[in-house]
């Protein structure tokens, strides 16, 4: 019988095809899909040592823990290098638990303006609601982060690169902040994923992931995770999710497993073909201005090149022409689709002025950087030539 190598010595393309595997006696190959919710103790004494957790080993109730799932969790855990994961069933999942687990009236949050509109909601209204306020500030500047800082600030919360201006925030120096004004810091990372970016080594205390996007990479299913140390798990997320019951589907957990298999591949190829994009835009006269971390004109172009190992698979470029002219360039587009996700096999584009951000309204949409004439695309798989030719002909529609 062959022996199991340790997991935290092998490299992360190695984990996500082997880590966390749970084989059942049958010895199967692929990662078994655990389609039940529920489990049968063998007597009476056995489901009350479960229940009372004398027996972490066993599983109760899928909302608590399924086999599947439990595997999709610890391959996420080797690949982030977190000592512990949680599941949910979608990337917003992820946030508002890994929010909400923290925080009770009277507590206080800072976020970065630039979020994701979902993201702004959670924290600009919906936590409000129950007694918990919070203030924005511009996540580049760190002298508002400290500013920001009260008494009973209990989190700070921000994402970087952010959706869909493409800010790269310091998050070693706002975790020092955070912890300094006795806080933790949550961040999502979805548009680095774990394998160009590790703010757990940054200093931060938590890190989210719509799972839905490059893990997934396909287009198939919604997923989320919450990664941390175990005892930020045990004391924040783990009996919240229990009990509120976010859970993630076995399905798509297997679904999950089976795309991080190919994350470093199809991520490398992608982001490759986002390099040739960005500079291909970036001499184009139709276009006023494109963002991409590892370009020298970013903004924070430094910083990126410090706390991150390559500039993913995503673009954010201002179109001449407003609205008018955005629209105009992705309704002449043949194989990039217009869509609002991301980290797909597919190249896909989103106007976020109407979709994504919409609902925050144009005042907030100015202060965060994100035009009329702003787009972002979304580098999928498909040759850079023709994506090119796409890209070039929907710019001449621009006229």
């Amino acid at each position: 019988m062959s022996t199991s190598a340790d997991p935290k010595k092998l490299r992360p393309a190695t984990n996500l095809v082997h880590g966390g595997i749970l084989r059942s006696q049958f010895g199967e190959t692929s990662e078994a899909m655990f389609l039940t919710q529920g489990f049968v103790y063998q007597n009476m004494e056995s489901a009350e040592a479960r229940f009372k957790g004398e027996d972490p080993s066993g599983f109760i109730y899928a909302r608590f823990g399924n086999p599947t799932v439990a595997m999709f969790e610890a391959r996420m855990a080797l690949l982030e290098g977190a000592e512990a994961a949680r599941a949910t069933a979608s990337g917003m999942a992820a946030v508002t638990a890994a929010m909400f687990g923290q925080l009770k009236a009277g507590d206080h949050v800072v976020a970065a303006k630039a979020l994701f509109g979902s993201c702004r909601y959670v924290i600009e209204e919906l936590l409000p609601r129950f007694g918990v306020p919070s203030t924005l500030v511009d996540g580049t500047d760190l002298g508002q982060w400290r500013a920001a800082m009260r008494p009973n600030t209990k989190v700070l919360f921000l994402e970087s690169p952010t959706n869909p201006q493409l800010e790269i925030i310091d998050i070693a120096a706002v975790a020092d902040i955070a912890h300094k004004g006795g806080a933790t810091l949550v961040v999502d990372n979805v548009f680095a994923t774990p394998l160009l970016q590790s703010p757990l080594k940054l200093g931060a205390d938590c890190v989210v992931y719509s799972a839905t996007k490059h893990i997934d990479g396909q287009g198939r299913t919604l997923g989320g995770c919450i990664l941390a140390s175990e005892a930020f798990i045990q004391a924040n997320v783990h009996n919240f999710l229990r009990q509120t019951g976010p859970a993630l589907s076995p399905f798509n957990a297997w679904v999950m497993l089976k795309g991080l298999e190919t994350l470093p591949v199809r991520l490398m190829a992608q982001q490759a073909n986002a390099v040739k994009i960005a500079d291909f835009l970036a001499g184009h006269k139709n276009v006023e201005r494109v963002l991409y971390p590892t370009r020298a004109d970013h903004p924070q172009h430094a910083l990126a090149m410090k706390q991150m190992s390559g500039g993913g698979n995503v673009i954010a470029f201002d179109i001449k022409g407003g609205k008018e002219g955005a629209f105009r360039f992705g309704n002449a587009l043949s194989i990039v689709k217009i869509s609002n996700n991301l980290g797909d096999a597919k190249s896909l584009l989103t106007h976020p002025a109407t979709t994504t951000h919409q609902r925050i309204g144009p005042v907030a949409r100015a202060e965060s950087g994100i035009g009329d004439g702003m787009v972002r695309l979304s580098c999928g798989l498909e040759d850079v030539v023709d994506l090119l030719d796409d890209v070039e002909a929907g710019l001449k529609a621009v006229g």
